[in-house]
């Protein structure tokens, strides 16, 4: 695992287009802003997870399609997003 250090409203670049700046530090949390193209999924981590999950239960019984939970997952996080 590459680990850098990085201040408030200093970015790291990953690959030619996505870009994750500190925007606020207040004791033990951070804020990040990601920058990525559309087509490149942005997840916390326990949502990742929970997409997961269902997928692999949807695969098993036949339920929603993949893409379908993750885009209710991708809905859900822009929703948690504009009450931050």
């Amino acid at each position: 695992m590459l680990v850098l250090s990085r201040q408030r409203d200093e970015s790291i670049i990953i690959g030619d287009n996505i870009e994750i700046t500190i925007v606020d530090i207040r004791g033990e949390k951070v804020r990040l802003g990601i920058s990525a193209p559309p087509h490149v999924p942005v997840h916390r981590k326990e949502v990742y997870e929970a997409i997961q999950r269902e997928n692999e239960a949807s695969a098993q019984q036949d339920g929603a399609p993949p893409a379908k939970v993750e885009s209710l997952a991708k809905k859900k996080d822009q929703h948690n997003h504009h009450q931050e």
